[in-house]
């Protein structure tokens, strides 16, 4: 166990007596940092400035909004913005997931993520990065680039506000029968008519009774 350690926020160097680790977010930081639990007010549980921020404050669709209005004004002044990862967590009112602190593709992945449309938004690119130090330089971008940037928002916005078109209606045509089919209703035709021309022709109106009545006019025999 190291006898001294860095606060993660203020960036002060303090021996490891003078720390104490969030529990929230589990990293070290100074007592100055750090405050009691601010839900259930117990003072045991300390909860550093950011968790505090973030416990209290509602939650945002996007918390790296601050950051992206943090650049707009800092692009009156300057051209370069170095910032340290515990600035970026003081900004933003969270911490950064690990993967900013281990890998450099974080900061330089694809535009579409919600990380670097912050940046992006603002006019700004991750020009370095330092792992080590643990730090980040902003850089303004060209305007052309950025030009191209704002002309992607634009066509994305017209694809959006196109009327709605409803989709085809379908139209149900009837299924020819099949040839068995076919042949069975004429089959059955021919039956009818070969029934028909074999009964015998009477002439006047004359019908024969059918068997049944034959059975009940039938005289009983003594």
């Amino acid at each position: 166990m190291p006898l001294k350690d860095e606060c993660k926020l203020c960036g002060r160097v303090l021996p490891y007596s003078y720390l104490r680790r969030c529990q929230r977010c589990g990293k070290l930081f100074c007592l100055d940092c750090m405050v009691p639990d601010v839900l259930t007010g117990d003072t045991r549980r300390l909860f550093c400035l950011n968790c505090a921020k973030k416990a209290v404050s509602p939650k945002s669709k996007n918390k790296y909004e601050a950051l992206t209005s943090y650049l707009h004004f800092r692009a009156a002044f300057t051209d370069i913005v170095r910032l340290s990862f515990a600035q970026i967590d003081g900004i933003i009112g969270d911490n950064l997931p690990l993967t900013a602190y281990r890998s450099e593709e974080w900061w330089r992945k694809y535009p579409s993520n919600a990380h670097v449309k912050a940046w992006l938004n603002a006019g700004w690119e991750a020009k370095e990065v330092n792992l080590k130090e643990a730090y980040v330089v902003f850089q303004k971008v060209k305007a052309q680039q950025r030009m191209s940037v704002e002309r992607e928002k634009k066509e994305k916005g017209r694809q959006l506000q196109k009327p709605f078109t409803p989709p085809p209606s379908r139209i149900f045509t009837r299924q020819k029968p099949s040839k068995t089919k076919i042949a069975k209703l004429y089959a059955r035709l021919k039956n009818i008519e070969r029934m028909r021309t074999a009964q015998p022709k009477l002439r006047g109106n004359f019908k024969p009774k059918p068997v049944h009545e034959k059975r009940l006019l039938k005289p009983k025999r003594e």
